[in-house]
């Protein structure tokens, strides 16, 4: 095995490999998620376009490795595993929610082969920052933050040994994306997709619409009802709108 194929395989997660060529969607999770939680999409999609899991270190079958706490390493961590999977006839589409939505559109900035399409959802634009200080907090305000946030097992939040496994890369992650600053840089070419929660606390309507500054591509906007994990409430329509970007970047019908 090449090195550069085992890096990928550390790093990127193929849950239902595609039979045919079809567009590859790479699915950057949020603080203190994992590849897994892209899987109910990567089923919905199966054989219409091949998701491509992203397994941050610190967390699930990489628990023993060394966090990364800045998104810049990460960023290029991510992009150098993604090389493997970069092919000029197969179209690629990135999709962040929350900090992987900013991970998106800095692998996007480095990638060697433009993507076809970012999406990015539950995250204002890179240059729209707030004054946040989560990685602070002690463990219980951290576990107090999670069950704001709804997007965390109820199970996991009552087991207290798991929640003790689950808290280092909930702060490495929000350590990260807490102290990121976005280095200006030309717009992306790609079209920008934002999907945001109209009562999502992390993200006002203005904050969404300013990712249309990074972008000399087409943008779009969708708004669904629910905070900052609608999207586990809305599966099926953001499944949709998901699949109406990638056949308007790609021109290969996504649906079927």
């Amino acid at each position: 095995m090449s090195t550069a194929s085992a890096v990928s395989d550390t790093w990127i997660r193929r849950f239902h490999p595609a039979s045919n060529p079809v567009p590859r969607l790479v699915s950057l999770p949020h603080a203190g998620g994992s590849a897994s939680f892209w899987f109910p999409l990567s089923a919905a999609l199966a054989n219409r376009v091949e998701v491509l899991g992203v397994q941050y270190p610190g967390r699930q079958d990489r628990r023993a490795e060394p966090l990364i706490d800045d998104i810049d390493t990460l960023a290029d961590r991510i992009t150098a595993a993604l090389d493997p999977w970069l092919d000029e006839r197969v179209p690629l589409v990135l999709f962040g929610h929350s900090m992987g939505a900013i991970l998106g559109f800095e692998v996007a900035r480095r990638l060697r082969i433009r993507p076809a399409a970012l999406i990015v959802s539950g995250r204002r634009a890179p240059n729209r920052q707030r004054d946040e200080r989560l990685h602070l907090l002690d463990d219980a305000g951290l576990a107090a933050e999670l069950r704001t946030m709804s997007g965390t097992d109820a199970s996991i939040l009552a087991d207290d040994e798991v929640l003790r496994m689950v808290l280092p890369a909930l702060r490495a992650d929000y350590r990260a994306i807490e102290t990121y600053t976005c280095t200006p840089a030309a717009p992306l070419e790609c079209p920008i997709t934002v999907l945001t929660g109209d009562s999502d606390p992390k993200v006002t309507l203005d904050e969404a619409m300013a990712w249309r500054e990074h972008t000399n591509g087409t943008f779009a906007l969708h708004t669904f009802t629910g905070g900052h994990f609608y999207l586990t409430e809305h599966q099926a329509a953001v499944t949709a709108r998901i699949t109406d970007a990638i056949t308007a970047a790609t021109g290969r019908p996504a649906t079927g």
